[in-house]
C-alpha cells in the first residue's frame, strides 16, 4: 500500500503533536535502549488515540512528517499499523495479531466476496495450523472471504476488529461475520479477497512456521498455495486465483498490492487472448507514465497488432517508495514478455492523470501517443467487466 499523503491546513492538535515529537526523538535516537524508552512512550499514546477514534489526529500526524521527516514518518507509520493490527489490550500473557491470507482472482465473471461456510473454515483451519503459524498458535479465522471495499477503513476501525478477533483467537474459536449492511464491491476483471484471522502465542513466542528453526517462508508460501488454494477455489467459481503467504495485515496488503499488479498485466492478457481468439504474440502494449503533482502510475493499452484502437487498459500504480527513478518499465516489459506480447511500445511524455468524465475509468495511452478510452470490440463487449483494473 503506497502511503502518499497531502498536508492539510491548520495547527496540529495536541495528540498529533505529541506523536510528531516522538516519532522524531526514536527516529533521532542513538541506542536500543533509548529506543526503547521512546516506542514505550508512542505505544501509550497510540493505544489511547486508537481507543478513542482519534483516526484524523494519526493521519495528521502522518501528514506533517510525509515530507519533512522521512525517517520519523517511517518510524510513526510503523507503530501505528503495530498497533492497530496486535489487538492492544487483549490480553497481558498473550501476543496477538490481525493477519490476512490475500487471493489474487480474475474472471470474465463476478469475482465473489462471499460467506466461508463451515467445512471450509475448519479445512483452512488445519492448513494455517499445519502450514503457515508456529505450533500451538490459538487462532481465529473470520468466516468471510473480504474484498477491499469490505476491510476496516483506517487504522482505528482495523484496531477494532483486531481487538474482537483478537479476543476470539485466545479462545481458539472462529469468528462469525453479520454479512448484512455489507458495502458492494466493484466487479474488476481481476481483483483481491481477503481471509482476515488472528494468531494468539505466549508473549515472546514465535507466531508463523518460518520464525521455527526447521521452517521457511518459502516452504509455507507453497504449501499454503497448495493446500489453501484447493479450499478456497470452490468459492470462487469460474475465476483462476493465486495465493498471497499470509502474514500480519499490513504487510500482506502491501504484499498483495505488490503481486497483484503483475497479476493484472498476466490477467489482462489471457483474458484478452481468450475473448479476442488470438494469440498473445498478436497482441500490442502500450506502456506510459501517468502524473499528478508527481509520477503516480503507469498505464499499459493494449491493442490488436495491426490495430490502433484500445481494446484494454491496465493501472500499474507506484507503491511504497517508487517514484520516476525506479525502473518499473522493466518489470512491466518483463512481465508482458513472459505473457507472449513481444511489441511494445513505450512513451516518455508526461502524460496527466485523466479520467473518463462518464463513468469514471482512467484513459489510457495509444499508439498516436493520446489518452483514450479502453472500448472492446462491439462482438466481445458483452463479455466485458464494467471496471477495469
Amino acid at each position: 500500500m503506497k502511503r502518499t499523503r497531502l498536508k492539510r491546513r491548520g495547527g496540529l492538535g495536541r495528540i498529533a503533536e505529541q506523536l510528531v515529537w516522538l516519532a522524531n526523538g526514536l527516529a533521532e535516537s542513538g541506542s536500543r535502549v533509548e529506543d526503547r524508552y521512546w516506542e514505550q512512550q508512542i505505544t501509550t499514546v497510540l493505544d489511547e488515540a486508537l481507543a478513542d477514534n482519534e483516526e484524523e489526529a494519526l493521519n495528521a500526524a502522518l501528514d506533517h512528517l510525509y515530507s519533512s521527516e522521512p525517517r520519523a514518518y517511517d518510524e510513526l507509520a510503523d507503530h501505528i499499523e503495530s498497533r492497530a493490527e496486535c489487538a492492544a489490550g487483549a490480553a497481558n500473557t498473550h501476543d496477538v495479531v490481525l493477519i490476512a491470507a490475500p487471493v489474487m482472482a480474475w474472471s470474465r465473471y463476478r469475482i465473489p466476496a462471499t460467506s466461508v461456510p463451515p467445512a471450509v473454515l475448519a479445512n483452512l483451519r488445519v492448513h494455517l495450523q499445519a502450514h503457515v503459524l508456529a505450533k500451538g498458535a490459538r487462532l481465529s479465522v473470520a468466516d468471510f472471504l473480504f474484498s477491499p471495499d469490505q476491510l476496516p477503513q483506517g487504522y482505528c476501525a482495523t484496531a477494532e476488529f483486531a481487538k474482537v478477533i483478537g479476543g476470539a483467537a485466545l479462545d481458539n474459536l472462529d469468528l462469525h461475520i453479520e454479512t448484512e449492511g455489507m458495502p458492494e464491491t466493484a466487479q474488476f476483471l481481476s481483483d483481491t479477497r481477503y481471509l482476515l484471522a488472528a494468531v494468539a502465542v505466549p508473549r515472546g513466542s514465535a507466531l508463523f512456521r518460518w520464525q521455527e528453526t526447521d521452517g521457511s517462508r518459502d516452504s509455507a508460501r507453497e504449501q499454503w498455495r497448495t493446500q489453501g488454494g484447493a479450499c478456497l477455489a470452490p468459492l470462487l467459481p469460474g475465476c483462476a486465483i493465486e495465493l498471497v503467504l499470509p502474514e500480519a495485515y499490513f504487510a500482506a496488503s502491501r504484499a498483495a498490492d505488490k503481486d497483484s499488479r503483475p497479476y493484472s498485466v498476466r490477467a489482462s492478457v489471457a483474458f484478452l487472448a481468450t475473448t479476442l481468439e488470438t494469440p498473445a504474440a498478436n497482441l500490442r502494449a502500450v506502456i506510459a507514465p501517468f502524473w499528478d503533482r508527481n509520477l503516480e502510475e503507469y498505464r499499459i493499452g493494449f491493442t490488436v497488432r495491426g490495430r490502433e484502437d484500445i481494446v484494454h487498459g491496465v493501472v500499474w500504480p507506484l507503491l511504497g517508495a517508487e517514484d520516476e527513478t525506479t525502473d518499473c518499465t522493466a518489470q512491466i516489459d518483463a512481465v508482458l514478455r513472459e505473457s507472449g506480447i513481444a511489441d511494445i511500445v513505450h512513451l516518455d511524455h508526461q502524460f496527466p492523470l485523466e479520467y473518463c468524465d462518464d463513468c469514471g475509468a482512467p484513459l489510457y495511452p495509444s499508439p498516436e501517443g493520446e489518452v483514450v478510452h479502453a472500448e472492446m470490440p462491439e462482438e466481445q463487449s458483452d463479455q466485458m467487466p464494467r471496471h477495469l483494473h
